[in-house]
């Protein structure tokens, strides 16, 4: 089977020589296009969820992580949960937006 990325250059190795403030800014980064297409743009929407996700699966199969695999794949839920209305968990993309901004703050800080 093949997996098609879209964020391919990432998934060659870049992605794994970013810290996680980093990796997990860039899923934040996703989260607020999804945020400002939602409810304008359905493909728009869609394709910003599903490219956090990708970016999400990428973080967690990062061996540096593997002590906070249980928080990574938890993220994940709640981004999966976000997008379909916060049925399970009432997560809002507006909360994970506020999440993830400051993952992004902390990468910018410690450049």
């Amino acid at each position: 089977m093949t997996i098609h990325y879209h964020h391919a250059s990432l998934a060659a190795g870049r992605w794994f020589t970013m810290t996680l403030a980093e990796q997990l800014g860039n899923v934040g980064s996703e989260v607020s296009r999804a945020l400002k297409a939602r409810g304008k743009d359905e493909q728009r929407f869609q394709n910003a969820i599903f490219r956090g996700l990708e970016l999400l699966d990428l973080t967690i199969s990062d061996n540096r992580w593997r002590g906070r695999r249980k928080e990574l794949v938890r993220v994940r839920a709640l981004l999966c949960d976000a997008y379909f209305g916060g049925t399970e968990y009432g997560t809002t993309l507006e909360g994970l937006d506020k999440y993830f901004y400051y993952f992004a703050f902390a990468a910018r800080k410690n450049r």
